[in-house]
């Protein structure tokens, strides 16, 4: 079964990523999500180079840590969608487009997007 899911997954990722890319102006905000975890980061796919990335495991993202907010509840995805909005601010990246990576759109995926609006990203 778990190989089904991975495939089915891999799939959905193969049809997202032949409509998305990420230029320098533009990059491509990709999502990774694990049981525990969910990491993003903002991808040139021309030079081929991750220009910001903030994920659960951050040392930043763990001194925002309580008992309210997990690193893998969608209250703690939305502190990460922040948290990489801020770095991609500091380097002057204001628009991104999103790979959702496919993932559905819901739940810790919709809450990372959400916290990257908030924190200034545009897409």
């Amino acid at each position: 079964m778990k190989l089904v899911r991975e495939a089915a997954l891999k799939r959905r990722h193969r049809r997202v990523r032949a409509k998305v890319s990420g230029t320098p102006e533009r990059p491509r905000l990709a999502v990774h999500r694990s049981l525990q975890h969910i990491y993003a980061q903002l991808i040139d796919d021309v030079a081929g180079r991750t220009l910001a990335a903030a994920s659960s495991n951050d040392p930043d993202f763990r001194t925002l840590v309580t008992d309210e907010l997990k690193a893998s509840n969608i209250t703690g995805a939305k502190a990460v969608g922040s948290l990489l909005a801020q770095r991609a601010i500091a380097k002057g990246i204001e628009s991104v487009v999103f790979d959702r990576g496919g993932y559905p759109y819901h739940g810790r995926i919709k809450s990372l997007a959400d916290g990257a609006r908030a924190g200034g990203l545009v897409f």
